[in-house]
């Protein structure tokens, strides 16, 4: 490491003759999810830096000593102060070695786009499954927004530096929950509440109303959002994506045939992640195309599920590493109704960062998108193994320390890295 970029280092966490703590992120920590909370809260009260040493156990942070003792400890989040000499040799060894220090500077403004928002609770019955994201962030403490189709379609994506989209069907499909459940409650309710919204906006179905959600989403990406994506949300907003100018939608849902035509008119150059899949017709299938690998049926042998982060060269490739940053490298598998990616299915453009044995699916991915960036991530809750209607949410405290939960928490922190100033 330069002299020059030490002594910044240095004077950024010894202000008045400050040391610094270092929150180390491998298997000595406490508590691994709380810590992300303590970063984020740290950039959002203080604003200044924290530096992300990427692969130094386990993905450390190094925060000014400003930050309060009482709220590390009543977190239960493990920490070291560290002298001016102690940070000096840290940052040699990260120098030296597969590592890298990157800079946060700020916390990002977060949304997540779900139904389960306040202005709803009296207009439709809550959906009977929780999200992750949701459930992580309230464990970890860092604040969030709920926003839903009003707000996509009013402009107001653009207040937000990461947005988060969980279990949804934005090809207006209602989850192609079809043949399962379209007597339950649950699912007359949310069917009638998007059939009058579709109204309100003065669309002919749900499908075109979705399609144009999922066009303000892409648009949101492509000026330099950061787009964080899971389950079926993951496949669904690119099928809807690559079927604008066509109907690859069953009459069961919107009254209309499918276009006879459809294959040909799909237009893989709008999509995110995924290029050559074939929509699922069928509403009695569910699935939305050939992009996810499920193994629907017998429950899958222990491990056949589980998958291996890449390791990246962090100075060359430090988003990808920053997003892999997990004091595992062996990840338990876990299902949804997008559980895992086809190879053949994803474009060249998209980084594969998370990876099966069986080298033939992928787990987690992303790309950029115009001046933004997205990452996916199959599957509906990294510890509950095969989340099913209906079944009670994870008590997040008893995995504070879960690799599945950290990868979701590496993305929260992606736009709080230093942006590199743009050549005029």
């Amino acid at each position: 490491m330069k002299k020059t970029a030490l002594f910044f280092l240095i004077i950024a966490f010894n202000i008045a003759g400050y040391c610094s703590i270092l929150i180390p992120m491998n298997s000595t920590q406490n508590d691994h999810l709380k810590a992300y909370g303590i970063v984020y809260n740290h950039l959002k009260e203080y604003g200044g830096k924290v530096a992300w040493l990427l692969n130094y156990k386990g993905g450390s942070f190094v925060i000014p000593s400003n930050t309060s003792e009482i709220a590390l400890a009543a977190a239960g989040v493990s920490y070291t102060k560290i002298t001016e000499e102690q940070l000096e040799a840290i940052m040699a060894t990260v120098s030296s070695e597969n590592m890298e220090r990157v800079w946060l500077e700020k916390a990002p403004k977060i949304a997540v786009f779900t139904p389960l928002v306040e202005k709803m609770k009296n207009e439709m019955d809550t959906e009977p499954w929780d999200d992750a994201v949701i459930l992580v962030l309230d464990y970890a403490g860092i604040p969030y927004d709920k926003i839903y189709i009003d707000e996509v379609l009013e402009g107001k994506l653009a207040d937000y530096e990461w947005v988060h989209l969980h279990h949804e069907d934005f090809t207006g499909q209602f989850g192609k929950f079809y043949a399962s459940f379209k007597t339950a409650a649950w699912y007359i309710s949310h069917k009638n509440w998007l059939s009058e919204k579709a109204k309100q906006y003065r669309m002919a179905s749900v499908s075109q109303l979705m399609r144009s959600v999922s066009v303000k989403i892409a648009e949101y990406t492509s000026k330099g959002g950061f787009l964080f994506a899971m389950c079926s949300a993951t496949d669904s907003i690119d099928v809807a994506l690559a079927a604008l100018n066509t109907d690859i939608v069953p009459s069961e849902f919107d009254g209309t045939p499918v276009a006879a035509d459809h294959l040909s008119k799909l237009d893989y150059s709008l999509t995110f992640a995924f290029s050559g899949f074939i929509p699922e017709l069928s509403p009695d299938v569910y699935e939305f195309s050939d992009i996810d690998v499920s193994p629907y049926g017998a429950r899958p042998e222990s491990g056949t599920e589980d998958f291996i982060l890449f390791d990246f060269s962090a100075k060359q490739d430090p988003i990808p590493t920053m997003l892999c940053q997990n004091h595992e490298k062996l990840i338990h598998g876990f299902m949804g109704q997008t559980s895992t990616f086809a190879m053949k299915r994803i474009k060249k453009t998209t980084v594969i960062m998370g990876f099966l044995k069986d080298m033939q699916r992928a787990k987690y991915i992303y790309g950029g998108y115009g001046k933004g960036f997205f990452t996916f991530y199959g599957g509906h809750d990294p510890e509950d193994f095969a989340h099913r209607i209906g079944d009670p949410p994870t008590d997040v405290s008893i995995y504070k320390n879960s690799s599945g939960y950290r990868l979701i928490l590496n993305n929260v922190l992606f736009p709080a890295m230093r942006k590199k100033k743009q050549k005029t």
